[in-house]
């Protein structure tokens, strides 16, 4: 299996959802489902059919979960040599160039992308476009609304 990459945010994110899921959902579901056999006759208890679906949605979510960790490449930027491109993990300012208008993103996991805290995935377009590039370069991006143009401002390691 290949690598998979994540910040140490990332990685200690889904740690703390695998210890969540293992110690709060597991026992909770195993609960519901003892408490609906209970109510008797299986094959028409809905309460049991959606516990065993909410069991079998936890359960697969632990394993994804674990698969992930036991594959991740753990990058701390902080810790990366300060080349000025832009490599995974980094944090980078850019300027549209039509607008004029500033944002900052940080180019994280896709596990880790929430585009409201500024973390795009490694996966994105934008991204693509970004790594390997340095500051005063300009890339050009397709999105939903047509190209846009980005001028790289600054590029920073966190």
């Amino acid at each position: 299996m290949k690598r998979i990459p994540m910040t140490l945010r990332g990685a200690e994110a889904l740690r703390a959802e695998l210890k969540r899921l293992k110690s709060e959902a597991r026992p909770g579901i195993i609960r519901a489902i003892a408490e609906a056999r209970g109510h008797g006759d299986l094959s028409e208890n809905a309460e049991y059919h959606a516990a065993r679906e909410q069991q079998g949605f936890i359960e697969g979510r632990i394993k994804e979960i674990e698969t992930k960790l036991a594959n991740a490449e753990i990058i701390d930027p902080s810790k990366l040599p300060n080349t000025g491109k832009v490599v995974f993990g980094a944090v980078v300012e850019l300027e549209d160039q039509d607008e004029g208008a500033r944002v900052v993103y940080q180019i994280a996991g896709e596990d880790e992308a929430d585009i409201r805290a500024g973390r795009i995935s490694i996966t994105s377009p934008i991204a693509r476009a970004l790594v390997g590039k340095s500051e005063g370069d300009v890339i050009e991006v397709t999105t939903p609304g047509g190209v846009r143009c980005y001028e790289i401002v600054t590029v920073r390691y966190e």
